[in-house]
C-alpha cells in the first residue's frame, strides 16, 4: 500500500503539479482511506521523500556499530555512500523527485531540513570518536559538513545527467578529496630518529587541521554556494537566501 501511494502520488504530482494535487486526490487514486495515507506520511511532503528515514536509520546503525578499528573519516564517508545506494536503487523515481523538488520552494526547504538530519548523525558519531582531541566538536562538524556537501555535489550532478552513468563513481571521487583532506593517511614504517625538542617539532609539524586540495580547473565545481544566516532564522528564509543568490534552480 506505501508503494501504492507513492506512485498515485507522483503520476497525480506530474500530470496536475505539486501544489495542485491533495491527499484526498492521492488517496482516491490509491484506492485507500486518508487515514491509511496517514498511517505511512505524516504529511504530503513526507510522500515525496518516502525512503529517507529508513536510510537515516541505516546510517545510524551503521555508525553505531563501528569500532575503534574503524578510521573515523572513511566511515562517514561509508556511510554517506548508503544515502547514494538508496537513490541509484531508483533512478527514475531519484530523477523525477530531483525535477519536482527543484520546481517546489517548500520542497526544497523540506530537503534541506532532511540532509540536515544526515549531516547531524554524522557530526554525532564524529564527535564521539574525537573526544577529548583539541577542538575535537569543531573538527567533527567541519568533517561532517565537507562530506554531506561532496557528497550532494556529485549526486546532484548524476541527476542532472538524468542519472546517466555510474553514481558510485562520481561520489567516490568527491569524498576523497574529504578522505584526502581529513582522513589518516596510510601508516607506514619508519626508520627511528633522533629524539627533537618540542620547540622544533612545533616548529615543523603541520597545521592541525590540513588544507583541502584543489581540483584541477576543469573539475571546479560551479555550483557551491555558502550562505551566512542568523541562528534561529526560519529554514524558508534561508532557502530563499539560497535561490537569490543562485539566481536560478
Amino acid at each position: 500500500m506505501r508503494d501504492a501511494l507513492v506512485a498515485a502520488a507522483f503520476r497525480l504530482f506530474l500530470e496536475r503539479g505539486y501544489e495542485q494535487t491533495t491527499v484526498d486526490d492521492i488517496v482516491a487514486l490509491a484506492g485507500v482511506g486518508r487515514r491509511s495515507f496517514f498511517r505511512y506520511f505524516p504529511s504530503k511532503e513526507d510522500v515525496v521523500f518516502p525512503d529517507h528515514e529508513r536510510c537515516l536509520a541505516d546510517m545510524t546503525a551503521f555508525l553505531a556499530a563501528s569500532g575503534k578499528e574503524h578510521e573515523p573519516v572513511r566511515r562517514v564517508c561509508d556511510a554517506a555512500r548508503l544515502v547514494l545506494l538508496m537513490y541509484a536503487e531508483n533512478p527514475s523515481f531519484s530523477v523525477q523527485r530531483y525535477r519536482l523538488t527543484k520546481q517546489v520552494p517548500g520542497l526544497r526547504a523540506y530537503e534541506l531540513s532532511v540532509v540536515w538530519r544526515y549531516e547531524r548523525a554524522l557530526a554525532e558519531y564524529l564527535r564521539g570518536r574525537f573526544t577529548g582531541r583539541p577542538d575535537g566538536n569543531l573538527h567533527a562538524d567541519v568533517i561532517a559538513a565537507a562530506v554531506v556537501a561532496a557528497h550532494n555535489n556529485a549526486l546532484r550532478s548524476w541527476l542532472r545527467s538524468a542519472g546517466q552513468g555510474d553514481a558510485s563513481t562520481t561520489v567516490d571521487h568527491a569524498l576523497g578529496y574529504v578522505q584526502s583532506a581529513f582522513g589518516a593517511p596510510p601508516t607506514a614504517p619508519t626508520a627511528p630518529t633522533a629524539p627533537t625538542s618540542t620547540a622544533a617539532t612545533a616548529a615543523t609539524a603541520g597545521p592541525a587541521f590540513p588544507s583541502l586540495p584543489m581540483p584541477p580547473a576543469d573539475e571546479m565545481p560551479d555550483d557551491v554556494v555558502v550562505v551566512v544566516s542568523r541562528r534561529g532564522a526560519p529554514l524558508w528564509r534561508v532557502v530563499q537566501e539560497i535561490e537569490t543568490t543562485l539566481g536560478r534552480d
